[in-house]
């Protein structure tokens, strides 16, 4: 029974740990406190140098957890990267995922090797476990304090991130291989890597395929449609590690596919991979919380704090900068870039690799990977939305997008039901605009169900129901914001409808089907404006993109605040235009 007993409290203690790490959040999200060190200090307060004093010592479960974990965080990026994000900033990402992960590990390996009195090999070790970076910590902290990243920034740093894992995962273990068994030739590194990458990349298309056709033919029973997607993620992982190919490219990669693709219950899997990888980075942050030992740190602290100033201020800086040299980033931007290279999740996994194998030093990678993530959560991920907003690389980001309800229709995969309520600073209720390929369904009000035609308009307090297509339906939101009205309303713009500077051509593209080029979708307003015009722009400037005309409506110290929007007229419409619109009005 003493066996039963000791089941049941570590269930206990498990459940009330990660209860813990749950309302945690709370916290990071109150003080803008890095969410992952908050798991980190739940994990050592249980551990057994903490007041809980749980005796915890299974390497090997520290990391199948952090594989899962790091599985279903790298599928849920890829499942929320839209291709044509992934495609503007694939070059920039690539270069820092592969040249900048090499230039970091190797100007951290001299550091490492006369701070430690480690051989070369070894130090090179050292830097690529502390190379990878963390995009979601990266992202919540700009959440918790309100700011929205440019574009073009977000973006290469969300691409880097999912794709500087893999590479960094790959030096590591060859690393690994190589202090184990001894010196490989390059060329055998080389193809090893070229043959990784390849199946990783194939088996990843090849799952993502699999996973959307299975989901759409095979009629699951409901609620079982998003535990079969990240049991599929799991699965694509898992064949590719155990055939020695790269399965975090794999599961990245698979992920993507997924998320570009028409299925079935998109809303129920993006809820359920929400709450699955919040509880894989809980489970893998506590349980190496719990493994670290803080009795060692002392006589490895100062030296780790070295390492951690050579990655911060030298080896990611001067990665980033070779890295981006051949693309148009401004100084502003690389300089944000190099300081938001957070360590995270991945760092912790890397550093109990050669605790793993049993590789010699083994305990001295693992407490200095753990000590420089913990720097760099405490000094950079509480000095990233300063320096967002001192080099002007953020702008505060609007809390007035309405809650959306989103439903899937059984028959079909092509349109979902979206609810709103509609509120009196929604631009739809100041000018009844909504986008040609969203249709009313029906209207809720005073507790009866209308259809449009018996609604007669929609009403303050009214819930609104729109079909509308599966990859468009989340621009509604901002029909239904809940916005103040413009100081100076322009009865020619589009019934007042505004949009911020920093609103990027894709989002304008996705809401009136405007065709954008894909070097263009990430794009500002703003930055439009400044391109086609060659000069400061003015109030009442206007520009043309596709049928809309893009008029300027706020301008402060030259950059553009705010632009309202208005149908372009027939008269004005190229004579091509004119034509195949009027073609198209007789064929109905």
């Amino acid at each position: 029974m003493s066996a039963l007993d000791g089941i049941n409290i570590a269930i206990l203690l498990g459940a009330l740990l990660a209860m813990a790490g749950i309302l945690s959040s709370l916290v990071a999200l109150r003080f803008g406190a890095p969410l992952l060190l908050i798991f980190i200090v739940v994990g050592m307060l249980a551990g057994e140098s903490g007041p809980g004093g749980i005796q915890f010592e299974d390497v090997r479960l520290a990391f199948m957890v952090g594989s899962i974990a790091l599985a279903l965080i790298l599928f849920d990026g890829g499942l929320r990267t839209k291709f044509a994000t992934f495609q503007n900033v694939l070059a920039p990402a690539g270069t820092l995922a592969t040249l900048g992960v090499l230039i970091t590990s190797g100007i951290v390996a001299p550091a490492a090797v006369y701070l430690f009195n480690l051989s070369w090999l070894e130090g090179l070790l050292m830097g690529a476990a502390v190379a990878s970076t963390d995009a979601a910590a990266v992202f919540f902290l700009m959440h918790a304090r309100g700011l929205r990243l440019r574009p073009r920034v977000a973006a290469t740093i969300e691409v880097e991130s999912g794709t500087n894992d893999p590479f960094a995962v790959f030096l590591t273990i060859v690393l690994v291989e190589i202090l184990l068994q001894g010196q490989k030739p390059a060329l055998e590194i080389l193809l090893v890597l070229v043959r990784e990458a390849a199946l990783g990349t194939m088996i990843g298309v090849l799952g993502g395929i699999a996973i959307v056709a299975t989901l759409n033919r095979v009629e699951l029973p409901q609620g079982l449609h998003a535990p079969f997607v990240a049991t599929g993620a799991i699965v694509t992982f898992g064949l590719c590690q155990s055939i020695h190919a790269s399965g975090f490219l794999a599961v990245h990669l698979a992920g993507l596919i997924v998320g570009n693709r028409v299925m079935r219950a998109r809303t129920a899997i993006g809820t359920f991979l929400d709450a699955a990888t919040w509880l894989a980075q809980i489970a893998m942050f506590v349980l190496f919380g719990l493994l670290a030992w803080p009795e060692r740190f002392p006589g490895q602290l100062l030296p780790a704090i070295g390492i951690a100033v050579v990655l911060m201020l030298v080896a990611r800086p001067v990665g980033v900068f070779v890295s981006l040299l051949p693309y148009r980033f401004s100084v502003r931007e690389k300089l944000f870039i190099s300081w938001v290279g957070l360590r995270g999740a991945v760092g912790f996994f890397l550093a109990s690799m050669p605790l793993l194998v049993g590789l010699k030093n083994s305990q001295v990678y693992f407490d200095v990977g753990f000590i420089v993530v913990i720097v760099s959560l405490l000094v950079q991920g509480w000095t990233i939305a300063p320096a967002a907003r001192w080099l002007r690389i953020a702008k505060k980001r609007p809390d007035a997008f309405q809650a959306r309800i989103e439903l899937d229709l059984p028959g079909q995969r092509a349109q979902e039901l979206v609810g709103y309520p509609v509120t009196s600073g929604s631009p739809y209720l100041r000018g009844g605009i909504i986008p040609s390929w969203a249709k009313i369904a029906l209207v809720v009000r005073d507790e009866k169900v209308m259809t449009p035609e018996e609604a007669r308009g929609l009403h303050e307090g009214d819930h609104v129901y729109l079909l509308a297509p599966q990859e468009k339906a989340s621009s509604l939101d901002r029909f239904f914001a809940n916005l103040p009205p413009p100081s100076s309303p322009d009865p020619e713009l589009m019934g007042d409808f505004f949009i911020g500077g920093d609103t990027t051509l894709g989002s304008i593209a996705e809401i009136y089907g405007i065709s954008v080029e894909p070097a263009q979708q990430l794009i500002t307003v703003a930055d439009l404006f400044g391109e086609r015009l060659g000069r400061v722009p003015q109030s009442g400037d206007k520009q043309r993109l596709g049928e809309v005309v893009l008029v300027v409506h706020r301008v402060k110290d030259g950059q553009v605040l705010t632009v309202g929007l208005q149908l372009a007229d027939e008269d004005e419409k190229p004579w091509a235009q004119r034509a195949m619109a009027w073609l198209r009005r007789l064929a109905r």
